[in-house]
């Protein structure tokens, strides 16, 4: 303790202290005006611009997309793919979701799992709220789903009571199907050949689609064993 504060007291204040500045430093500052206009064309300059730290440049602006959730995340993506290939522009992507996806759920947990489970106490936890396998499978689900806010699930899985591996495999096993998709559009779209771009855009449909089609598959069975 120093002066009767708790460590984890003083460590909260200091990472909420570095979270506002940062805020307010990306949208009420003077980067602002990047937030606002930042697309594909931008990220892709900024790559390339940055040469052999060009990875390094997508992986950050992808873990800082997930962190911060207005930023968005998908002009990156397409930027990697144009810059990078389906592959390795993939790679990329899916390092700096996954680190993002880490962060946001360790700043939820760090700065809001107390405070919650003491204004509700046990009933926080209850029902599927405090199973581990329907939580990952949550997880693993909703990032099928690119409608679904990336930084938003990581947040309240941060605050529920998922073990952090298990957040960070289902996270893992759900971002590559979508990342490959979205740094093929981004690499078929510099190609010139706007068809294979098309089936690309088909593809993230129909990825988007299926998790919703196998929940609804199930809950029409769970109806007709409960009537039977």
């Amino acid at each position: 303790m120093a002066h009767g504060i708790p460590v984890r007291t003083i460590v909260k204040i200091a990472v909420a202290t570095v979270l506002i500045a940062a805020v307010a430093a990306l949208f009420l500052g003077p980067l602002s005006g990047l937030v606002e206009s930042l697309s594909g064309e931008r990220v892709s300059a900024w790559v390339n611009a940055a040469g052999a730290w060009g990875p390094t440049v997508i992986i950050l602006l992808m873990t800082v997309a997930i962190v911060a959730t207005p930023i968005p995340s998908a002009p990156i993506a397409l930027a990697a793919g144009a810059a990078y290939g389906h592959t390795i522009g993939t790679i990329y992507i899916v390092i700096g979701a996954e680190l993002g996806a880490m962060v946001a759920f360790a700043l939820a947990r760090l700065l809001g799992r107390d405070v919650l489970t003491r204004w509700l106490g046990d009933s926080v936890d209850r029902g599927w709220l405090g199973s581990q396998n329907a939580l990952t499978f949550t997880v693993f689900a909703s990032r099928l789903m690119p409608f679904i806010s990336f930084d938003i699930v990581s947040s309240a899985a941060g605050l529920s009571c998922l073990h952090f591996w298990r957040f960070a495999l289902a996270t893992l096993a759900g971002i590559i199907p979508a990342s490959f998709i979205l740094a093929h559009f981004g690499n078929e779209a510099v190609s010139g050949e706007p068809g294979r771009a098309a089936w690309a855009a088909v593809g993230l449909g129909v990825l988007t689609l299926t998790p919703l089609v196998v929940v609804a598959i199930r809950e029409q069975r769970r109806k007709e064993a409960a009537h039977d």
